[in-house]
Order: C-alpha cells, then sequence, then structure tokens
C-alpha cells in the first residue's frame, strides 16, 4: 500500500482547471439515458478526443453491465484518467479497483454521505463513525491504485466544521482529489464558494489534494456554483455533456469550458479541452440517448447562434461582436449545415462523418453512403441533422431480428383508421397482417404486434421536424414498456414519411424487446442502481 502522507497531487500548473467528465455515470442515471456496451465506448472515445482530463466510466459493482462497461473503457481508452465509482465498502471498492485496473491512468472514486440529514437518515451513523468508515474506504481503495478521490456526498449541506474533518481525515488517509458535491442543488454561489474557501483556509493538509466541485442542477445554479467554487480555488470540475443527470441534472460541460474560455480575463484560468469538439459531442449524445437538447440551450442548442430580431441581425452584419461573444466555429458550429448533396462521395461524406464526431467502420460507412443516396434522390438538401440520423441506424448494435418490408394505411374523416405490414421474420418468412386503430399510427402499432407477437404499452412519443423544409424528414422517438419487465425500451427513427418513421421507430424498440428476451428475459438496466453517488 502507498504511503499516504507522502502522496501530493496539487496541479503542477496552478491556472489549469480539470475536467472530470462524468456522463457515463451520473449522465447515464438520467431517465431515458441508459446506454449500452458499444454506445458508452463510442462516447468514452469522443470524450478523450474532447480532451477531458477524467471519464467516470461508470459504477462497476452496479450489475455485470456496468463492470464490464468500465473494464472495457479502462482498456481501451487511452489519455485520460479513468475512474470508477464505489460506495466506502469493501466490495464496491474491490470492484471498481477490478474494472479500472488496465487503465492506463486509473482512479477509484469513493463516497460516503456526511450531512446530518444523511447521517440521521439514511446512513444511522454518528459523525465518529462516518470519519472511520471514510478513512477505512480511502485506504482500502489505495491499494488497488495510486488516484484516489473521495466525495463526502451532500457535502453543501454538511456542518462545516465537520466537513472540515472529514476532508483532512481523507487526505490523510491517502485522498489525492477531493470533490465537494452539492448533490441535490441546494446551495448558491456565494454560499458554495464560501465553503471552498474555508477547506482551503482551515484544512491543514488541503495543498496535498486536488479539490472538485461536483453541482446538481435543481435549482438552475450548477454551472454557477462549480464556476463560484474555480474563483474560490477549486481546481477540478465535475459536468456531463449537455448538463444530463440525475433529476433537473448536473453541471453542463460546454458551458463550463465556454465560460472559462470566453471570459478568461476573469477567471484567469485555462482547460485542456478542444472546444471546436463540443457541438459534435453533444450531437453524438443525443442520438445514442434520443434526449434532445433544448433549442435556447447555451452553447450547443439550436438557437444558440441564430438571430432573428432585425436589429440583432443588423448589428451582426456590421459586426459580429455586436451580439456574438462567441464564434460558432470556437464550439464546432458550422455557418450552413448544408454540406452534403447527391453527387457527394465517399471521401466528402467520410470526411464530414468524422467532423460530427463519429466513429464509423468501412461496412458501416458503406451502408450509409447507400442509405445517404436514397435520402438525396427524395430531399434537395442534405442537412447535418439528416446524416446524423441516418449514422445512428448504422451505429446499433442491436440485430434487427423483425424488418419492415412495407406498410399501407387508411385514414380520412369518417373512415375507419387501418394499417397493413409486411415485415421480415427471424427466420426469413415475410409475415403480413392487419389492424385498427384511432389513427393510422395506432393502427400500424397494433399490426406490428400481431406480427411480433411483442406486446407492450407506448410509455412516449414524440415526433419532430428533423430539419426546415416542406421536404424535411420527421423524427419519431418513443419508449415502449413491458408489463413483465421493469425496465424500458427506445425506438427512434426518421423519413421524410413520418408514418413510416412511427412505424420504424416502433419496430426498433420492439427488436430491441426481442433481442432481450432471446438472452434469457434479462431486463434492462435502468434507473434505481444502488447508491446515487455524489
Amino acid at each position: 500500500m502507498a504511503d499516504a502522507a507522502s502522496t501530493t497531487t496539487a496541479p503542477v500548473d496552478p491556472d489549469r482547471v480539470l475536467i472530470f467528465d462524468t456522463t457515463l455515470r451520473d449522465g447515464e442515471q438520467s431517465p431515458g439515458a441508459s446506454m449500452n456496451l458499444a454506445e458508452k465506448l463510442e462516447l468514452a472515445r469522443a470524450l478523450a478526443a474532447l480532451g477531458v482530463d477524467v471519464i467516470e466510466a461508470g459504477f462497476p459493482v452496479a450489475s455485470d453491465g456496468d463492470f464490464e462497461a468500465v473494464r472495457a473503457i479502462a482498456s481501451e481508452i487511452v489519455g485520460p484518467t479513468i475512474c470508477g465509482l464505489a460506495r466506502c465498502n469493501e466490495r464496491d471498492i474491490d470492484r471498481a479497483g477490478e474494472a479500472v485496473k488496465s487503465a492506463g491512468k486509473p482512479r477509484i472514486h469513493v463516497f460516503l454521505a456526511t450531512s446530518a440529514i444523511h447521517r440521521e437518515h439514511k446512513l444511522r451513523m454518528t459523525k465518529e463513525q462516518i470519519i472511520e468508515r471514510a478513512v477505512q474506504g480511502v485506504k482500502r481503495a489505495k491499494g488497488h491504485c495510486h488516484d484516489i478521490e473521495f466525495s463526502p456526498e451532500d457535502a453543501a449541506r454538511t456542518e462545516i466544521d465537520f466537513l472540515c474533518a472529514v476532508v483532512e481525515a481523507a487526505i490523510e488517509a491517502g485522498a489525492t482529489t477531493v470533490n465537494i458535491p452539492d448533490t441535490v442543488g441546494y446551495t448558491t454561489p456565494a454560499l458554495y464558494a464560501q465553503v471552498i474557501r474555508t477547506l482551503r483556509e482551515r484544512v491543514p493538509n488541503i495543498g496535498r489534494a486536488v479539490i472538485s466541485t461536483h453541482c446538481h442542477d435543481d435549482l438552475g445554479m450548477a454551472v454557477a456554483n462549480s464556476l463560484a467554487g474555480v474563483e474560490a480555488g477549486a481546481r477540478q470540475i465535475e459536468c456531463t455533456i449537455n448538463g444530463i443527470g440525475e433529476r433537473a441534472g448536473n453541471a453542463a460541460l460546454e458551458e463550463i469550458v465556454m465560460a472559462l474560455k470566453t471570459r478568461a480575463d476573469y477567471f484567469r484560468v485555462h482547460t485542456g479541452i478542444k472546444t471546436e469538439r463540443l457541438f459534435p459531442i453533444s450531437r453524438l449524445l443525443t442520438s445514442i440517448t434520443g434526449l434532445v437538447v433544448q433549442r435556447n440551450k447555451a452553447i450547443v442548442g439550436r438557437n444558440a447562434f441564430a438571430h432573428e430580431s432585425g436589429i440583432h441581425q443588423d448589428g451582426m452584419l456590421k459586426e459580429r461582436s455586436t451580439y456574438e461573444i462567441m464564434k460558432p466555429e470556437e464550439v464546432g458550429v458550422l455557418k450552413t449545415d448544408l454540406v452534403l448533396g447527391k453527387h457527394s462521395g465517399r471521401h466528402a461524406l467520410r470526411d464530414r462523418v468524422d467532423s460530427l464526431g463519429f466513429t464509423l467502420n468501412e461496412d458501416q460507412l458503406n451502408q450509409l453512403f447507400d442509405d445517404f443516396k436514397a435520402l438525396a434522390d427524395k430531399k434537395k438538401e442534405i442537412y447535418d441533422e439528416d446524416l446524423i440520423i441516418l449514422i445512428e441506424k448504422h451505429m446499433k448494435d442491436t440485430p434487427a431480428q423483425w424488418q419492415l418490408i412495407s406498410l399501407h394505411t387508411t385514414c380520412g374523416t369518417n373512415l375507419l383508421p387501418t394499417a397493413t405490414v409486411q415485415i421480415r421474420r427471424p427466420d426469413g418468412e415475410i409475415a403480413q397482417d392487419a389492424a385498427i386503430g384511432d389513427g393510422p399510427v395506432d393502427a400500424i402499432f397494433k399490426a406490428v404486434e400481431r406480427v411480433t407477437g411483442v406486446h407492450a404499452n407506448l410509455r412516449e412519443f414524440v415526433v419532430r421536424s428533423v430539419t426546415q423544409g416542406k421536404d424535411a424528414q420527421g423524427e419519431v422517438t418513443l419508449e415502449l414498456e413491458v408489463e413483465s419487465d421493469t425496465g424500458s425500451y427506445r425506438g427512434r427513427a426518421a423519413s421524410t414519411d413520418i408514418i413510416e418513421a412511427s412505424a420504424l421507430a416502433y419496430l426498433n424498440a420492439v427488436n430491441t424487446i426481442a433481442a432481450r428476451q432471446q438472452r434469457g428475459g434479462v431486463v434492462r438496466e435502468v434507473q434505481g442502481r444502488p447508491g446515487a453517488g455524489a
């Protein structure tokens, strides 16, 4: 075991803020954001290319799937520190240590609640027992790797004297990073900054560890609180792409990074993030999870660099800085989405796929090219959003057991909505059936159920235009629930015909359900994992 007292991990550059991305752990705990192994690896590669310092890859003890994902990321991803979360108990810590051991730079992140409300109602432990458990946890983690992070969960609501005592004990035990979580998004910037300043002033060994922030957005202040922490001396920020996470989410990585960059004159710190990759990775996460970013979202929203007001447009034409404090190119937003057409070749397509932050092999690219050409024959203009929908289709690892061959619907005033579908079965045979419903979409879903035998409840159904114009693709995102299953299953598809998109999205979700049932009824992992972490 390493000598904790001799360990010093203060950053070499005191003006460098480390970016700790927890999209794959805390972000994935966001309802509807569950990812499979292939999706997690794809996002981890993009995070490494983005330049994050630490990737919190998951909570290894939560499930075998989480363990395998963390282990795969630790084995493959080079560059960032790869971190696994653990509660302060032997089983969690040993599982996390096993998962990250193959990483070039492994880290174990142990956490234990410290606030009075958690001590009394959740843990039923005294202050002395909390400190003892924290020290034991850090020391055991230290036996697996040198880099250990400790989080006093709900630190923002913990008595300051006790918080100082816990942090001092954790550092003495060997913690190289101490994270100060605002677990429930309760604090304010001034109060949070005061906590960080107090720790720096009153904890005698604080210089032996990096102080980190981890702020939730329940009151909409996660980014502001994180930046206040930096002003007070924190030099690591824990955040997620698009701000996804438990409840209202976490501090948004793209907002944190661009605030520090745009207002470098004020904060006087910097990060190692390649900001031109922010928009592409935001889009990648959206394509993986189906969680669409609101139009007015800072930095990566569709309207972030749009100007409609005549006064604003006039100012922009005269001098862009009148109404834009950042250049869209700085975050990877192009001046125009229109980059490809039906005369474009494979090389141009490959270049655009790469610039959007996706990685496809040659087979996937060839299939994408065929679909791209087919869409180009239907639409005059191919936008990035159109291309992303096609890319996502070829990144799925769920086998298409049931494939839509054709569909026909009939509806109208005073007509009974009906749908007829032809679907290729897993054995290659083509089955056909029809159904009636409240509308053409409902009729299609019922017809698909009759053919596949997979019965599910529709929990969510969303239709949106992918791009502008009358010939825009309509994207359908839906979520199904199976009565005998505690999980939920997403389907997503797009077409210039929204009826067809609805059928394809429903069939995508059915294929996922069928694949799970074929593997023995394995329940999809969703919310409700043991412990929410920091």
